[in-house]
């Protein structure tokens, strides 16, 4: 058990998993948050936590029993309402860690790495330590990597103000291997300057991924705050459908700015896929489907859908058509289904198992249309042809969820009804009684 005097680590303690007094697991820590005050040392107030359906709770440090190694253990009671941050708060992770301060021992600035909170006699929890990188500015560079102190929070300078231009690297570990989902959730829930400075500090693939995953207004805003050639990298490394999405929001003389330092070949796919009205099978779909000849054996074909960066729903299906196999590609054939291949020899080729009857859609096809045809076949994707039937591209169903669903729909709670006002316990059934 914790006790008075036990000195946690928060960036240690990220991850942590949370159970009730019955052993049940609630969630994962994702965060502290803390008040900074003026007068005495930063007090923490509660945990940001995780829990099923990706929403983050608050649990107050109230709450909590028992902080050990590997496991906090909480009363039971949690407020399933989604954690909306006030101005007063500050989320360490998300917020301190890469922080730059200034140490009053007048040794000069320093970078925080960590920070320690303690339990007092009062119940509460207060920051006690921080944990830096000071910065080495020997023979006037600035060194990479300077000595770690430990130091008293009360020794540290500009906890309660962010830095001009603050690091994201440490926060980032934290979240390595998050899915993209999560990690535009956590992203989502930062202030507007320290969710730009951590999506900069993202891979090109990484953020591409991730801004598929983040609202528009979002997307638009970070897109908007990089550098010109740094923005057409990162639409390059999106699908071209939502690469196509996220430049419908900009200004025209923007988006021409970016096609043109696009490479040619990809700025292709997107300007065909701009052509279209929205709500239109040409304007959901993806040029890039699992495309392939009928001569192509069922073990490579096989091969093609066990790609990482495939999506779910277009691994379902191995589009056949002739050459050429580029969307628009020559004739389209028909589909093979993922189960079907799994039934056959591996030798055999893709084409003695094609579904014909499959029907597909013109890419003028309004969504409805869609709609109806991915639900009379059951599909997880569908094929879009012009007149001369051959494939454009492929609308898979999460495309056609994006448009269906509310504009809001990454922000809204779970519960039709809006969140609850009291309490709730989660019971060992996985539900909750209030």
């Amino acid at each position: 058990m914790s006790s008075v005097g036990t000195r946690v680590f928060v960036a240690r303690l990220a991850g942590t998993r949370v159970f009730d007094p019955l052993g049940d697991e609630v969630g994962r820590v994702r965060d502290v948050v803390v008040l900074v005050r003026l007068k005495g040392g930063p007090r923490a107030v509660g945990l940001v936590v995780e829990v099923p359906g990706r929403r983050r709770v608050f649990l107050p440090l109230t709450r909590v029993t028992s902080i050990d190694a590997g496991q906090v253990i909480s009363t039971g009671l949690v407020n399933m309402r989604r954690f909306e941050q006030r101005a007063s708060e500050t989320l360490v992770v998300g917020e301190l860690l890469d922080r730059t301060v200034e140490l009053l021992d007048g040794s000069g600035s320093a970078t925080v790495e960590d920070v320690a909170m303690e339990q007092q006699r009062s119940g509460d929890w207060h920051v006690t330590k921080v944990y830096v990188r000071r910065s080495d500015h020997r023979g006037g560079l600035l060194r990479r990597r300077g000595e770690t102190l430990l130091v008293p929070v009360e020794q540290v300078q500009g906890l309660g103000r962010p830095s001009s231009a603050q690091g994201a690297e440490l926060l980032l570990a934290q979240y390595e291997d998050m899915k993209a989902a999560d990690l535009a959730d956590v992203l989502h829930e930062l202030g507007v300057t320290r969710r730009l400075e951590v999506a900069s500090a993202l891979d090109d693939e990484r953020l591409a991924d991730v801004l598929e995953e983040l609202p528009e207004d979002d997307q638009v805003a970070i897109l908007r705050a990089l550098e010109l050639p740094r923005a057409a990298d990162v639409l390059e490394a999106m699908q071209p459908d939502d690469a196509a999405d996220l430049l419908g929001e900009l200004p025209q003389e923007q988006v021409a700015q970016l096609l043109e330092l696009m490479e040619p070949e990809e700025a292709k796919d997107v300007r065909r896929l701009l052509a279209y009205e929205d709500n239109t099978a040409g304007g959901l779909m993806t040029t890039e489907p699992v495309l392939l000849g009928p001569e192509t054996s069922i073990a490579a074909a096989l091969a093609h859908v066990r790609r990482q960066d495939l999506n779910p729903a277009l691994a379902s299906l191995v589009f056949v058509a002739r050459p050429p196999l580029e969307t628009p590609t020559g004739r389209f054939i028909g589909v093979v289904h993922l189960q079907r291949m799994l039934r056959e020899p591996p030798h055999e080729s893709i084409g003695q198992i094609v579904d014909t009857d499959i029907e597909p859609v013109a890419a003028d096809a309004p969504l409805l249309t869609v709609t109806r045809q991915l639900a009379t076949y059951n599909l997880l994707a569908l094929p879009v042809v012009d007149e001369q039937r051959r494939l454009l591209g492929a609308v898979s169903v999460d495309d056609v969820l994006d448009h269906l669903l509310p504009a809001d729909w990454r922000e809204t709670d779970d519960e039709n009804v809006g969140p609850p006002t009291r309490p709730t316990r989660v019971v060992r059934n996985g539900g909750r009684r209030g």
